[in-house]
């Protein structure tokens, strides 16, 4: 199964592709986990990355997808969360003319919903392992008193990042709003898209994308 998982920064979907990746055996595909590992890997591919990267200038869709395309190729029966790609409609017709490409298909797109404004009140209490990527929040599931992460056991390792206050997440939800936003009127029109509450608890989202899954 390949799905899609659609939202603004914070809307959660980092922590519900880790619980997809630990339970379903898929593999999360981020567009800059992937341009990291491949400008490290040596390949062919992984040096016109390091070019790019080393020269300030954009990745262009045609790298992304190339990237994209060698996860494809690879084999794992329990699908690709893709995250963070498509972020245009532009985009999103590479990524849907790849899978055909590849004999493959998307079989679900869920946008996480949020409000802005609770939105901002999450991320600006939030905390991250450093080790495992597991999410803490002030007011919900606080830093454990003796700083080690329930998760992975990890001790003194939580960060705030720097970009997490009020004006920086505005940037960034400006931006979303005006290049992905339009995914979710694309994905609807192909009636793929599915909605959940990306404000609810932790495993409230987890059943609620678990049912979208399961039907």
């Amino acid at each position: 199964m390949n799905i899609i998982l659609l939202g603004p920064p914070g809307a959660g979907k980092g922590t519900q592709a880790r619980h997809l990746v630990e339970t379903r055996n898929m593999v999360q595909l981020s567009t800059g986990d992937m341009l990291r590992e491949a400008k490290d890997s040596g390949t062919e591919m992984g040096k016109m990355v390091a070019g790019v990267m080393a020269r300030g200038e954009l990745v262009t869709d045609e790298i992304v997808i190339g990237l994209i395309r060698e996860k494809l190729e690879g084999d794992n029966k329990g699908g690709f969360i893709f995250d963070g790609f498509p972020r245009t409609l532009e985009q999103a017709d590479a990524l849907g003319q790849l899978m055909a490409d590849e004999g493959q298909t998307l079989d679900a797109v869920i946008e996480m919903r949020v409000d802005d404004e609770a939105l901002v009140d999450r991320i600006t209490a939030r905390s991250t392992c450093g080790a495992c990527g597991e999410v803490y929040n002030d007011n919900t599931q606080p830093v454990p008193a003796d700083k080690t992460c329930t998760n992975c056991g990890a001790e003194n390792q939580f960060t705030r990042r720097a970009d997490d206050n009020e004006e920086s997440l505005k940037t960034r939800l400006m931006a979303y709003y005006k290049q992905t936003s339009p995914l979710i009127g694309y994905y609807y029109a192909k009636e793929m898209l599915s909605r959940v509450n990306g404000l609810g608890a932790i495993d409230e989202v987890r059943g609620e994308i678990a049912a979208i899954l399961d039907a």
